[in-house]
């Protein structure tokens, strides 16, 4: 029996029961395809690993980021051409590198980051993530996240909670910031100034003191260890929606929490955050951050 209840989109009126289905047949087909770029991944270590750079030299980015994106898109397109005509965009690492807007709209948006960990996997280093998001009216409807070289699949689906390969996923209840695991990364910027604010933020949580810091060298996995009650919380300061996208509803469906660095709501293209497994723990993270400002996600490109 389908809702009476409609919504309208791009100037269409579409049933929530119609809607649901096509966003469920859109999250099955994200973990597919994860699990296809996983393997292109995987195969890809055993090749010659061609590294180019892009905004700085430790800013780098493989064919392999290249064709996974192209692999992820071009399959969304054959499969969903129309999202029931509403128009549908996508929001890719490399296709903002070389170009495209960044912009987060009302529309479908399916938000790719092909390799989240491209240092690490330039150098094999073993957690690297193939992350996809999908919002709806800027909301992220569903998250998959899948960590390529452990086989692990993580997904989440709004208001339906988060899981690991089936499993599903609970949050730390460790309201203690001294017995907790804070994971964080130092980012791509070489900017003297910034890199002092991220020392002394670092710094400060350190001498709370907290049991440990720890950084897997992508934000996404860093997201799903907070979702798996592996760490308390991770914060940093230069991602991008790519990295966060889906790794923020699989947090929040797991229990835990989003801030900004300022303790505000999180805004996804702010460049921002802050997951915590609760409020209380993210609160206490947040007086010690010395936060900065850098360009937003979607402001203008330059002409």
């Amino acid at each position: 029996m389908e809702f009476v209840c409609r919504a309208k989109m791009n100037g269409l009126w579409v049933s929530k029961a119609i809607m649901a289905d096509v966003w469920q047949s859109s999250m099955d087909h994200a973990v597919a395809v994860a699990r296809k770029a996983g393997e292109m991944v995987r195969g890809a270590l055993k090749d010659d690993r061609t590294v180019m750079t892009k905004s700085s030299a430790v800013d780098l980015v493989t064919q392999t980021d290249q064709k996974v994106e192209q692999l992820i898109i071009q399959s969304v397109k054959e499969k969903f051409p129309t999202h029931r005509c509403v128009c549908v965009r996508f929001i890719g690492e490399e296709s903002v590198a070389a170009g495209e807007s960044c912009n987060l709209t009302d529309d479908p948006t399916w938000i790719i980051d092909p390799i989240d960990g491209t240092t690490n996997f330039v150098h094999a280093f073993p957690f690297v993530a193939v992350s996809i998001g999908f919002s709806v009216n800027k909301q992220v409807e569903f998250g998959v996240v899948y960590s390529c070289l452990e086989d692990k699949m993580f997904t989440a689906r709004r208001g339906r909670g988060a899981f690991c390969n089936g499993e599903p996923l609970q949050v730390s209840e460790q309201t203690d910031i001294h017995q907790a695991i804070v994971a964080t990364e130092f980012g791509s910027s070489r900017d003297p100034t910034a890199v002092d604010h991220i020392f002394r933020s670092l710094r400060n949580i350190l001498c709370l003191p907290v049991h440990g810091v720890r950084g897997a060298g992508t934000a996404a996995i860093n997201m799903c260890l907070v979702a798996s009650g592996c760490a308390e919380a991770y914060y940093e300061i230069g991602i991008h929606v790519w990295d966060v996208a889906a790794g923020s509803l699989i947090v929040s469906e797991a229990g835990g929490v989003l801030l900004d660095v300022d303790g505000g709501d999180v805004d996804l293209m702010s460049r921002r955050i802050v997951a915590a497994n609760n409020r209380t723990i993210a609160e206490r993270i947040v007086k010690e951050i010395e936060s900065f400002t850098l360009q937003r996600d979607d402001a203008p490109l330059q002409s």
